[in-house]
């Protein structure tokens, strides 16, 4: 869709994920097994045909950047088009943007150079497996200046209140942004936009000083804007610290749950690993859990996800937990509603037990 052009933008996302995310942006926190939360993102865009995709990151991008490479793993390695990493300065002495305006400014020649006579703009903390096509003739049907997608909960959650919330009327047209935490029609983070007139909006925005696009271009111009609002109706979630990542993992241990995030018209593509299958060894016993490739079990699993690599000796007991790629689990180890980043190494006897409302995290590499 040569049309349309994808930003990711990673600079003002909220998070509260603590030890996951000392040393890697919260973009890159594993998920789900096999993926990073980028990648639901990374999909829905290149499943809707979009064939350049920018991705804003200001900080601890190491990681991200190890996971990404070439853009190869969502096809996007490619001559014209493809996957750029955009960075938010380049020593200008004249520059007087601020925050993520510091992007657009910066990168305006990449936008200039695109042929695309539009841009979809999300973040990363909403996970869903979809393509936006649906919403971008939504958007062209509609005549709009800006299409928001939005999404309405069941149940509002923690995590839905550093979400911006949408008033709309019969007809979509969007008469508010608010933070009303009791309103379940939910901002996904993800909006249509016109190139000229983002870009107009930019400098806009810069002239008087702003740091934020999305408020200080979009939300507060309500008034100004022919603003539509596209409700998304699938399976998603939003994950923005601790307790939601913990949460939104442990529910994918449920079947259902599980297919209607993977199992859609469109796969969620991520990192190829080329690990062996799970090894289950004599003493191994395995209930209710996802257990990724490279996996050595020796102990017993219960409603658990273990991520590539991960080993399990004999007596030891993994309950209600997550643990990442590579980590050691010695003999005779309880772990009951924790969280292990990589490469994390629990000796032999250790008990380590938190809540489902605060899991117990270990950061990576550590020792215990």
């Amino acid at each position: 869709m040569k049309r349309l052009m994808g930003l990711i933008n990673l600079d003002h996302e909220h998070h509260l994920f603590n030890e996951l995310t000392y040393f890697r942006n919260s973009a890159s926190i594993p998920f789900a097994g096999r993926y990073r939360l980028i990648d639901f993102t990374l999909s829905n865009i290149v499943n809707t045909g979009i064939e350049e995709v920018a991705i804003f990151v200001r900080n601890k991008y190491r990681s991200l950047l190890d996971h990404l490479g070439t853009g190869e793993n969502w096809d996007l390695n490619r001559r014209n088009g493809g996957l750029f990493i955009l960075p938010p300065d380049w020593h200008d002495p004249s520059d007087k943007s601020k925050g993520d305006l510091q992007f657009f400014h910066n990168n305006r020649d990449y936008f200039h150079r695109s042929n695309a006579e539009y841009v979809l703009i999300s973040g990363s903390q909403f996970i869903t497996n979809t393509d936006y096509k649906e919403a971008f003739q939504f958007h062209l049907d509609r005549g709009a200046d800006v299409t928001l997608i939005s999404t309405q909960v069941e149940k509002l959650l923690p995590e839905h209140e550093r979400f911006f919330k949408v008033e709309a009327d019969d007809l979509g047209w969007v008469k508010n942004i608010t933070n009303d935490k009791h309103n379940p029609l939910i901002f996904t983070g993800i909006y249509i936009i016109n190139k000229e007139l983002l870009m107009k909006l930019v400098d806009e925005c810069i002239a008087y000083h702003k740091d934020h696009f999305f408020v200080h271009g979009v939300a507060e111009k309500i008034n100004q804007l022919k603003i539509q609002n596209y409700r998304y109706r699938g399976y998603s979630a939003f994950i923005n610290s601790i307790e939601s990542y913990y949460r939104q993992n442990m529910k994918l241990l449920c079947l259902e749950d599980y297919e209607k995030l993977f199992y859609q018209k469109h796969l969620v593509r991520t990192k190829i690993s080329n690990n062996p299958s799970v090894q289950y060894k004599k003493h191994a016993q395995v209930n209710r859990s996802i257990l990724a490739n490279g996996c050595v079990i020796n102990g017993k699993i219960e409603g658990s996800i273990l991520f590539r690599g991960v080993e399990v000796h004999k007596g030891s007991s993994i309950k209600n937990s997550i643990i990442m790629q590579r980590c050691t689990i010695e003999e005779d180890v309880y772990l009951e509603n924790v969280i292990l980043d990589k490469d994390v190494q629990i000796t032999k006897g250790q008990r380590l037990i938190g809540s489902p409302d605060k899991p117990f995290v270990v950061a990576k590499r550590q020792v215990i």
